[in-house]
């Protein structure tokens, strides 16, 4: 189960002005594993906590936060959203402008949208209006065609606001879209599996509908280029990106830049390695195409994009960066944890694997301040589980593992994290094809409203364990603390946020001490809902008032 509280009157008096936080305390006691799902929907009492089986007593644990100073700051986009390009493939980019995905889209703003993938370094780009009109025929996508066409004449309305187009859509449409899509699934998974991927072609009406679509939720697109693109002597073939380039300038869209995804891969990928220097060389090159063109000449960069940080892709990064580390406003790498063919909902809740992550921070950070100390560090394009036959990370106990990432990351300094992704690809999205919220969805908003980008430190008494000899301690009682959103209204400036992970087989009672005694607490639950439990792909929200 998963708790948000808040803490309106945190801090001390008046007139006392620490420069974290000043007032209110808002309590997220998150993910708690063993409490009641009994509870009805709407019922606005704290619910009622059932002893499990085999549970021991209850252990009081003594928590305080530092509002003094905060620990960390991250970016006020430190939680951005990722489209993989396979939405190309399967047609579904078509429908970015959904009135309904737009807005579940705006719930998740400010943010970052970053649009790469697997297939990124398979993408060209035509500035062609619409080559895709002579190729129809019986089946869905013509019918799809056709469709389209009549939305654009009558059924797009104008957002009064910003001039968005947005649609919507009929439900035959979708129907035929989403049979479409279940077809093309079964080829990306065979390109997946077999990682030989096919050429996709990105025209200038597609990413018109990728702009429309990220400017309208209030999101800051950054577009990954395509890094395969080479010339005999393996430097980077920028044609492609030189059109595309000129072509978003034309249309005075405000885009930041990536070029190449995970490129440690590929070798595997085309039979052609490209090493961190070279790579580096190549940004450089993206650097001088973009100052000569007046709307992207302070463009942001970022990059490598590296995968999981082994021996051979510290490496490439170790080389990228001698030669490009100040050319990126950012150092990205990306991170997944579970194989999907093979998991289970108990992997979920392993602190083993929810460490996994601490270790491949330490690695990056490493390698980035030996050249550019203070380099800002992201991590794109992070998953749960890769593709494969067991559908969980898109359930309610995936959540465990996105709330420790979220919570890791802005402690130990990563300035930003993207999720994989937001609509459609694999099994890892906070929207599904019918447009509607996954569990990972609501425990996204729920966090951009009320954590803020101020990092506290954490104080805990109580859980104090005697070390074996051979044995590992890791800890199965995880407290975050920030100073609360200030663009979150209900609360004054200074309010503070908790998050709390308890993966003890034993209820853990906690008790507020120090600055935060005698506080006033708001607490926000999320339940899963139905008899699937942990297995849930809904759940549902309560506010429990004051505790």
């Amino acid at each position: 189960m998963r708790v948000l509280c808040a803490f309106p009157e945190a801090m001390s008096s008046s007139n006392s002005h620490p420069p974290a936080c000043l007032a209110p305390v808002a309590l997220f006691l998150a993910l708690l594993l063993h409490l009641s799902l009994s509870s009805q929907a709407g019922d606005r009492r704290p619910l009622p906590v059932d002893r499990a089986p085999g549970l021991k007593e209850k252990t009081l644990i003594l928590l305080d936060v530092s509002t003094k100073n905060p620990v960390r700051t991250v970016n006020e986009n430190f939680l951005s959203l990722q489209l993989d390009p396979s939405i190309i493939h399967d047609g579904w980019l078509d429908f970015l402008s959904s009135k309904r995905l737009v807005t579940l889209a705006r719930g998740l703003s400010p943010a970052f949208l970053r649009f790469g993938g697997k297939r990124t370094d398979f993408l060209q780009f035509q500035n062609l209006r619409n080559p895709a009109k002579s190729r129809g025929g019986p089946g869905p996508d013509y019918y799809l065609k056709n469709y389209e066409d009549d939305i654009v004449r009558s059924d797009v309305a104008l957002d009064k606001q910003k001039g968005c187009k947005i649609a919507q859509h009929p439900d035959v449409m979708l129907e035929l879209q989403r049979e479409k899509a279940a077809q093309m699934h079964l080829v990306l998974l065979k390109e997946q599996f077999s990682n030989t991927y096919s050429n996709l072609v990105l025209t200038a009406r597609s990413l018109d509908k990728l702009y429309n679509f990220a400017d309208c939720s209030g999101l800051h697109l950054i577009f990954a280029l395509n890094a395969l693109r080479r010339n005999p002597n393996n430097s980077w073939n920028s044609s492609s990106a030189l059109s595309l380039l000129k072509y978003s300038a034309s249309k005075k869209y405000n885009i930041s830049w990536e070029l190449g995804n995970e490129p440690n891969n590929y070798r595997t990928m085309r039979g052609r390695a490209v090493n961190g220097s070279q790579l580096g060389k190549d940004y450089i090159q993206l650097k001088s195409l973009l100052q000569p063109i007046r709307i992207y000449s302070r463009a942001s960069l970022y990059g490598p994009n590296i995968g999981r940080p082994r021996k051979n892709v510290i490496t490439l990064l170790d080389g990228f960066m001698k030669v490009a580390g100040n050319t990126v406003d950012a150092v990205t790498w990306q991170h997944c944890y579970i194989d999907g063919r093979v998991v289970k909902v108990m992997d979920f809740l392993k602190t083993r694997l929810l460490d996994t992550l601490s270790d491949q921070i330490r690695k990056i950070q490493k390698v980035v301040n030996t050249y550019t100390p203070g380099k800002k560090i992201w991590l794109e394009g992070v998953v749960t589980t890769s593709a494969g036959g067991t559908n969980l990370s898109d359930s309610y106990a995936a959540g465990f593992l996105w709330l420790n990432t979220l919570g890791m990351l802005a402690n130990r300094g990563i300035d930003v994290v993207i999720r994989h992704s937001f609509f459609d690809h694999g099994y890892n999205h906070l929207v599904d094809q019918n447009f509607n919220p996954l569990p990972d969805y609501w425990l996204s908003l729920l966090y951009k409203r009320l954590i803020g980008p101020k990092v506290l430190a954490v104080h805990v008494a109580g859980l104090q364990r005697k070390p074996r000899p051979g044995r590992v301690i890791r800890d199965k009682l995880r407290i975050y603390a920030h100073c609360t959103n200030h663009h979150n209204h209900n609360y004054v400036r200074g309010s503070i946020t908790l998050f709390i992970i308890n993966l003890h087989r034993s209820r853990k009672k906690i008790k507020l001490a120090g600055t935060l005694r005698d506080k006033l607490v708001h607490q926000y639950l999320l339940q899963p809902y139905g008899q699937e439990g942990l297995k849930s792909k809904t759940q549902r929200w309560q506010y429990s008032g004051i505790i």
